[in-house]
């Protein structure tokens, strides 16, 4: 078992969407990039919807989210795991992230996307007890992680993609 550390976030001033992972796996804590394992749908879904795909430098996607007003983050801040897999985090050992501080710093974020059950898990459990943010919409969508087998490439992209073109949390509620 391992001491596993999230990275900062991906975030530029302005930002509306925030998407939260869970924690970085071997691959990516390897790389110091979110979602590294070549076979993570991320950077695919988001190379059709952004221009942010894999074959693009990874500073050089980064720039491109945060040019969407795409933030990325991840809901724990560290944990105990062994290997990659989210069943493998120990749970007495989940430290979640500042997310009262994140909220403040970007007031313009209205709605947040779980990459995955567990992301959406975690949160619930370990930081929307405390944080009441009524104008944030929480969307659940599928993970992107290779161990989400359930759905394909394009079935993802399609969800991750409806996602995104239902607009700003605001505009949804009118």
């Amino acid at each position: 078992m391992n001491v596993v550390h999230s990275f900062e976030p991906i975030v530029g001033p302005g930002a509306t969407t925030l998407i939260l992972g869970s924690m970085p796996g071997v691959a990516s804590l390897a790389a110091q990039q979110y979602y590294a394992h070549p076979r993570n749908a991320f950077w695919p879904i988001m190379g059709t919807l952004f221009g942010a795909g894999p074959e693009v430098p990874y500073d050089a996607r980064t720039v491109r989210l945060r040019d969407h007003r795409i933030a990325v983050w991840d809901v724990l801040k560290l944990c105990t795991r062994a290997g990659s897999l989210d069943s493998a985090i120990v749970e007495s050992s989940i430290v979640a992230n500042d997310f009262e501080t994140l909220f403040a710093q970007q007031p313009n974020i209205d709605r947040v996307f779980f990459n995955g059950a567990k992301a959406a898990e975690s949160y619930r459990r370990h930081v929307a007890t405390g944080l009441l943010l009524p104008r944030i919409e929480f969307t659940r969508l599928p993970s992107t992680s290779p161990a989400h087998a359930s759905l394909d490439l394009a079935a993802k992209t399609r969800t991750w993609a409806r996602a995104f073109s239902r607009g700003p949390a605001s505009e949804n509620d009118e």
